[in-house]
């Protein structure tokens, strides 16, 4: 005996209709009420940053019930694949076929930064503070061995490879007292938070916090997708620009 496969359930003319007039309703409603907590702000400079950060949030905001009412949300994991071997270079293959391993061009070093994504807490763990100083190995947390690497890279070839942390308003009071440690290693540390972006309820689609100064769980940092945005607005991608560093991402 076969069975027929289901049939799947096509919205209605009427159901897009209701949609697409709530989904604005809803998009109007969101502005007005970013609008009006960016109004509560009082120090203009404060004021510009933060309208910057609800413009992008409301940007983002508005493609996620755009996309949900349309239907067009659902990720197709048919297209996410890995990359093919044209795609990834082999580090052998920089190198010139005379030079040995262990030889680097520094002129390329000098032109290196790296920076990591520092703004994630350690609750899923069961910790407290920035997931980064949590211990990995003989008393050695992530962030201690990254900082070692990087030491061990400029003493051996005589360079200066900054780091790089983005930070959130969640991990960047706990990061400015930890890197103090590493003051007396050969390495540049600097910091910069990422945006903060209002948690939504979910019924009204509104945002939780009424000011700016509201709870921090009433906040959240956007994480990856924010680093390009906040390496613009931290002024960290000038000064990148200005000392021609080439900029390596460690997620």
């Amino acid at each position: 005996m076969s069975l027929a496969s289901p049939k799947k359930h096509l919205k209605s003319q009427s159901s897009y209709t209701f949609e697409n007039s709530t989904t604005s309703i809803s998009a109007a409603q969101m502005r007005n009420a970013l609008n009006k907590l960016i109004d509560g702000v009082d120090d203009q400079s404060v004021k510009l940053k933060f309208e910057k950060e609800m413009d992008s949030f409301f940007a983002l905001f508005r493609r996620y019930i755009t996309d949900k009412a349309s239907g067009s949300s659902v990720l197709d994991w048919e297209k996410i694949k890995s990359p093919s071997v044209d795609e990834v270079v082999d580090f052998k293959s920089i190198l010139s076929k005379e030079a040995d391993l262990t030889q680097i061009n520094t002129e390329n070093l000098n032109k290196l930064a790296v920076l990591k994504l520092n703004g994630g807490l350690g609750t899923s763990m069961g910790c407290v503070g920035p997931k980064s100083v949590i211990e990995v190995r003989d008393g050695q947390s992530f962030l201690d061995l990254s900082v070692r690497q990087i030491e061990h890279l400029n003493r051996t070839y005589d360079s200066n490879v900054p780091l790089l942390l983005m930070n959130s308003f969640n991990t960047n009071a706990d990061t400015a007292l930890i890197v103090k440690k590493y003051q007396g290693h050969r390495i540049k540390i600097k910091t910069f938070n990422q945006s903060r972006y209002p948690r939504v309820f979910k019924d009204s689609l509104l945002p939780v916090p009424k000011s700016i100064d509201d709870r921090l769980d009433a906040w959240y940092p956007p994480g990856h997708g924010d680093l390009f945005e906040s390496l613009v607005a931290s002024g960290e991608l000038d000064s990148l620009l200005d000392q021609e560093l080439m900029l390596k991402v460690v997620l």
